[in-house]
C-alpha cells in the first residue's frame, strides 16, 4: 500500500491540520465548559477590538499625513511603534497567546517544511500580531489615499515587514521557553527584568533633561542611529518610492529581505530541534547512582551503619506552618508554596505590581498641568493603586487547580475534604496578596507619603473585603471552569474565558460597591464612614466565605469528571 499511495503535498498537509483543528473546535463545543470558554473569549476579543480600533485611526492619519505632506523623516516612527509593540507586548501577555502543540503535531508524518509553516502561522493568532497587522494595513490604506501610485511598493514593504515581525516574535518566544525551562536561567532573566523595569523610571528624567528643548531634533538624531534596522529600512523603501529614488528602494527592500532571511534561518534551526523531539523540562537527566559501601571495620565489628535521613525544605515548611494552622492545612499549603517557587511566571506576576506602581507613582507624584499644577493627592492615588494590585493578583485564585494535573485524582482518594483543600489554596493566595499589598503600600508611601488616617483604615478594610468576598466565587469558578497550565511554558497560560469574565464581573461589582462607600464619606462629611461600612462588609464576607465551604465541598464531588477531564489530559 505504501508503494501505491500518492505523496501528500505541503499544501495538503497544512490543509489537513486546519481541518483537524476546526473539527476539534466543533467537537469540543459539545461540552458545556468549552462553550462557556468560547463565549468568554469572544467577549475578550470584542474588548480587544476596541483597543485596536482607537490606534487604527492614528495610524491611518499618520500614513495619510506623512505621505501627503512629504514629511518622510517621520515615516520610520509608525513602523518602529508596530515593531516594538509586536515584540515586547507578548512578553508581558504570554498567558493569552495561542500555544503551538509541538508534541501533538509530531504524532503525524509531517515534513519539516509543513512543521515550520504551521509553527509560523500560529504566530498570527496572538493579539499583538492581529493588532499590528491591522495597524499596518490601515496605515497602508492611508498612504494609498494620499498617493495611489505608492500602493504596490507599500504592499511589498508591508508584507515583508509582517513576515519579519512574526518570525522574530516566534524566535524570541521559542528561545525564551528554552531558556526559562531551567531555574538558573529563569532567575537570571527575572533579575535582569526587574533591573530593567527599575531603570525605566529614569527615562522620563533623561528625556526631560536632554529633549526638553528641540525634542523633534532629538528624535531625528536618534532615528539616524536606527537607520540600519528593519523599521527604518521599510520607511527608506517608501521614501525612495515617493522621491523616485531607485537606490533607496533597492537598499530598503534588500535590507528587509536580508533580515527576513537571517531570522528565518535562526527560527528554522529552533523548529528543527523541536521537530527532532526536543523536550524542555526542569527534571534532571537520569544518571548512574553510586552506592557507597559501609566501612569494612564497622561491618567486621558487627555494628550497624547509621543511616541519617536529612530533613527536606518541605518538611521544614510543614513544621513551621503547623504552629499556625492544622497539620493537614499546613501540608497542603506547603505543597502550594512548592508549586509557586517552581513556576517562574508566577514570580513574574509577583514582581510586576510593585514595579508598575513604582513607575506610576514616580510619574504622578510630580506637578502636572492637568491636575492644576499639582501632583495627585495620596488620598486619591493610594486606594486606586491598592485596588490595581488586587486586580492583578487575584486572577490565579479563579483557576486554583491549574497546576494539579493528574494529582487531582489524589484529592478524591485522600482522607481530606475539599473544604480543607480550598482553604489551603485560599491561604496561600491571601498571603501572596498581603505581601504584595505591603510592598506596594511601602512604595507608594515612599513616593507620595501616607494618606490620611481615615483613608488608610478605609483602604485596609476595603482590601480585605475585596479579597474575601471574591474567594467563594473564585472557588466556584475553579471547580466549574478548570483549565490546565504547564510549568515553565510561555504560551496558553491563561484561565478559561468564562473564568476571566466572572473575575471581571466580580471586580466591577465589588468596585462599584467600594466606590459608593467611599463617595458616602464626601456626601455625609464623615471621613470615618467608609471604615465603618467596610468593617461591616468584611464581617459579612467572612461569614459568607465559611458558609460556602461545605456547599463547595459537595459541589466538588459532582464536578469530579469535569476536573479530571480538564486536568488529566
Amino acid at each position: 500500500m505504501a508503494d501505491v499511495a500518492r505523496p501528500v503535498s505541503l499544501a495538503d498537509q497544512i490543509g489537513l491540520v486546519a481541518k483537524l483543528r476546526w473539527r476539534i473546535l466543533l467537537n469540543g463545543l459539545r461540552r458545556k465548559n468549552n462553550v462557556s470558554d468560547l463565549i468568554g473569549m469572544i467577549f475578550v476579543s470584542l474588548f480587544g477590538a476596541i483597543l485596536v480600533i482607537g490606534p487604527a485611526f492614528a495610524f491611518y492619519f499618520a500614513g495619510y499625513s506623512l505621505v501627503s505632506e512629504r514629511r518622510m523623516q517621520w515615516l520610520p516612527l509608525p513602523f518602529w511603534g508596530v515593531f516594538v509593540f509586536w515584540q515586547v507586548f507578548p512578553i508581558f501577555a504570554v498567558g493569552f497567546g495561542t500555544g503551538f502543540e509541538f508534541k501533538t503535531l509530531l504524532r503525524f508524518p509531517f515534513s519539516a517544511g509543513a512543521f515550520y509553516l504551521i509553527g509560523l502561522a500560529y504566530g498570527f493568532s496572538d493579539f499583538p500580531a492581529v493588532a499590528s497587522v491591522t495597524w499596518l494595513l490601515v496605515m497602508m490604506a492611508g498612504a494609498a489615499v494620499a498617493n495611489v501610485s505608492l500602493l504596490p511598493i507599500m504592499l511589498v514593504v508591508v508584507l515583508l515587514f509582517i513576515l519579519l515581525n512574526v518570525t522574530v516574535e516566534r524566535l524570541i518566544g521559542s528561545w525564551l521557553e528554552r531558556l526559562l525551562a531551567r531555574r538558573r536561567t529563569r532567575e537570571l532573566f527575572f533579575g535582569l527584568f526587574i533591573l530593567t523595569m527599575f531603570s525605566l523610571q529614569f527615562i522620563s528624567q533623561a528625556q526631560g533633561r536632554y529633549m526638553k528643548k528641540g525634542s523633534a531634533a532629538g528624535v531625528l538624531r536618534v532615528m539616524k542611529y536606527l537607520a540600519p534596522f528593519p523599521p527604518s529600512l521599510s520607511a527608506r523603501a517608501l521614501t525612495g518610492a515617493i522621491r523616485h529614488d531607485f537606490t533607496d528602494i533597492a537598499l530598503g527592500l534588500l535590507g528587509i529581505t536580508a533580515f527576513v532571511a537571517l531570522f528565518t534561518a535562526l527560527l528554522w534551526q529552533r523548529f528543527a530541534a523541536q521537530y527532532r523531539g526536543e523536550e524542555l523540562s526542569e527534571t534532571a537527566a537520569p544518571s548512574a547512582v553510586r552506592v557507597r559501601a559501609a566501612p569494612s571495620s564497622r561491618l567486621a565489628s558487627g555494628g550497624q551503619a547509621a543511616v541519617r535521613i536529612p530533613h527536606t525544605a518541605a518538611e521544614d515548611q510543614r513544621v513551621a506552618l503547623s504552629k499556625f494552622v492544622p497539620p493537614i492545612l499546613g501540608a497542603m499549603v506547603s505543597k502550594e508554596f512548592s508549586y509557586l517557587i517552581r513556576n517562574g511566571f508566577a514570580f513574574f506576576l509577583l514582581v510586576l505590581p510593585p514595579v508598575q506602581i513604582l513607575l506610576f507613582s514616580s510619574r504622578l507624584s510630580g506637578k502636572h498641568a492637568i491636575f492644576g499644577g499639582r501632583g495627585l493627592n495620596a488620598d486619591l492615588l493610594f486606594p486606586a493603586m491598592m485596588a490595581y494590585t488586587i486586580l492583578v493578583m487575584v486572577g490565579p485564585a479563579y483557576n486554583a487547580f491549574a497546576y494539579e494535573g493528574r494529582g487531582i485524582q489524589t484529592y478524591f482518594t485522600a482522607p481530606v475534604t475539599f473544604a480543607d483543600i480550598l482553604k489551603s489554596k485560599n491561604i496561600l493566595s491571601v498571603a501572596m496578596i498581603a505581601v504584595e499589598v505591603v510592598i506596594c503600600g511601602a512604595v507608594l508611601s515612599w513616593h507620595l507619603g501616607l494618606p490620611s488616617v481615615p483613608t488608610l483604615f478605609a483602604t485596609a478594610f476595603g482590601l480585605i473585603f475585596t479579597v474575601v468576598a471574591q474567594l467563594p466565587i473564585a472557588n466556584w469558578a475553579s471547580l466549574n471552569f478548570p483549565r490546565k497550565l504547564q510549568f515553565g511554558s510561555m504560551r496558553s497560560q491563561r484561565n478559561s474565558g468564562a473564568a476571566i469574565w466572572i473575575m471581571f464581573g466580580m471586580q466591577i461589582v465589588i468596585g462599584g460597591i467600594s466606590t459608593l462607600v467611599l463617595l458616602g464619606a464626601r456626601w455625609t462629611g464623615n471621613p470615618w464612614l467608609p471604615t465603618e461600612a467596610f468593617a461591616f462588609l468584611v464581617a459579612a464576607a467572612f461569614a459568607g466565605y465559611f458558609a460556602s465551604l461545605p456547599a463547595l465541598s459537595e459541589f466538588a464531588e459532582k464536578q469530579k469528571e469535569v476536573l479530571m477531564e480538564a486536568l488529566c489530559r
